[in-house]
């Protein structure tokens, strides 16, 4: 397009001047797929339709104070299953992910007791933190820029709960442009303003539909108001195996 032609469309307003000033613009890109986006993303958080297994220590610290939990988590698709291992006076406790619904089991008690996601479970961390990685489900999500994070080129999404049972009510959340994992979320209340973040670390993989996967090694909550509290969420042993629905029938585990 010669100069001056260019110059009128300009002036004019054409229809064609969104698609002309794009080529023209060093940010130029393609809008991303934002549903295989989340899906991707969740993929390496533990959202396999098949079975998985993974181990996770909680360093939590609040005001000075440092506590110390882990639980062995088996997951399949909507569903998973978190059992603390300790310390000693929770070991036994069960938190049970059934597609929406949580539930909480305690040794010699044989009543489950219906829970929140979010109701925090130690520190920073909620209880929909440890297992519910379904964010492809559970929100609605748009499309807002691309960023650079720490020199990684990345997909900066807006998150909005489809259902007032999931963990947050909004989510910002930072996808990776090359390898499609989460690099980093930052949870706000119903009226936009936030309350925590998160950042997430890829040091574990494991192997899925014969191949080798990054999977998620850790995840540092931190409060919004009071930076000195977080919780780091360590992520071992990540592994595919089969899990029988069964073991996420609440019937099954209140037994």
């Amino acid at each position: 397009m010669a100069a001056s032609a260019l110059t009128k469309c300009l002036r004019e307003g054409s229809p064609l001047i969104a698609a002309v000033a794009s080529c023209f613009s060093p940010f130029a890109f393609a809008s991303p797929v934002v549903d295989d986006l989340m899906k991707a993303s969740d993929r390496y958080r533990g959202g396999l339709a098949v079975g998985v297994t993974w181990s996770i220590t909680i360093n939590s610290v609040e005001d000075g104070e440092t506590t110390v939990s882990k639980y062995d988590v088996r997951a399949k698709g909507f569903n998973a299953l978190a059992e603390c291992v300790n310390p000693p006076r929770c070991k036994g406790e069960v938190v049970l992910f059934n597609n929406r619904n949580l539930w909480f089991l305690k040794p010699g008690v044989k009543k489950p007791v219906a829970i929140s996601a979010r109701q925090r479970l130690s520190g920073q961390a909620a209880n929909g933190d440890i297992a519910s990685t379904n964010y492809a489900r559970d929100y609605e999500a748009s499309f807002d820029k691309e960023v650079m994070m720490g020199g990684t080129a990345a997909y900066q999404l807006n998150l909005k709960a489809r259902d007032k049972s999931v963990t947050y009510d909004k989510i910002r959340y930072w996808i990776s442009k090359d390898k499609k994992l989460a690099l980093k979320a930052e949870f706000l209340t119903l009226s936009g303003e936030l309350f925590k973040s998160a950042i997430f670390e890829y040091g574990n993989s494991l192997v899925s539909g014969g191949k080798k996967i990054p999977f998620v090694s850790r995840m540092v909550i931190v409060d919004a108001a009071f930076p000195a509290n977080k919780t780091i969420i360590k992520y071992e042993s990540p592994r595919e195996e089969s899990h029988d629905d069964s073991i996420f029938n609440i019937n099954n585990v209140a037994r």
